[in-house]
């Protein structure tokens, strides 16, 4: 195994995960609000592979890039609207999602593919939560509007990017450690 202990190719890597969470909003499929993206996947594997501030740092590097006028959210979209906007919850779940996933992962000294997996549901479930009650906020708060439109239907594929981004975590961790 092969550490990498170099703040320029850790910081470097924080920025590739704040790139690759862009590219994932282009990657999307339009319903509604709130659309399927694959930026989740790249914040489940910043987390995983990045560790907790790495991937706090990539999350928010993305965030302020979209904030400051890049086109880098879901729908190319830009601007501090957007962050509070109806998907806004969201952005700030991606943010404190990497975080805990990547924690949860540093508590672990010999972790595991089932370990990594419940480390990206619960990011997952944080994601959520905030998207949530953002999302319910802009739907006059309607809770049961907020899960119908902004829940039920990523479950299926958010499982299936938890499944994938845990697999290949645990791949990459075999190869490097990054410190």
């Amino acid at each position: 195994m092969y550490t990498i202990k170099s703040k320029t190719i850790s910081y470097s890597l924080a920025s590739l995960f704040s790139t690759l969470t862009a590219l994932g909003a282009y990657i999307s499929i339009p319903i509604s609000h709130v659309p399927i993206t694959l930026q989740t996947f790249f914040v489940y594997l910043a987390g995983a592979i990045l560790g907790s501030k790495l991937a706090l740092l990539s999350q928010i590097i993305y965030i302020l890039i979209g904030i400051i006028g890049f086109p880098v959210f879901a729908y190319g979209k830009a601007g501090f609207g957007v962050l509070i906007g109806p998907t806004g919850g969201y952005l700030i779940g991606f943010i404190i999602g990497a975080y805990i996933i990547g924690r949860m992962i540093e508590m672990k000294k010999n972790f595991s593919f089932k370990w990594t997996l419940l480390s990206t549901l619960i990011g997952t479930a944080i994601i959520y939560c905030l998207g949530i009650i953002q999302l319910s906020y802009w739907l006059g708060g309607n809770i049961l509007s907020a899960l119908i439109i902004g829940i039920f239907p990523f479950l299926p594929g958010d499982l299936l990017k938890a499944l994938l981004s845990s697999y290949i975590a645990m791949k990459i961790h075999r190869i490097i450690k990054i410190k």
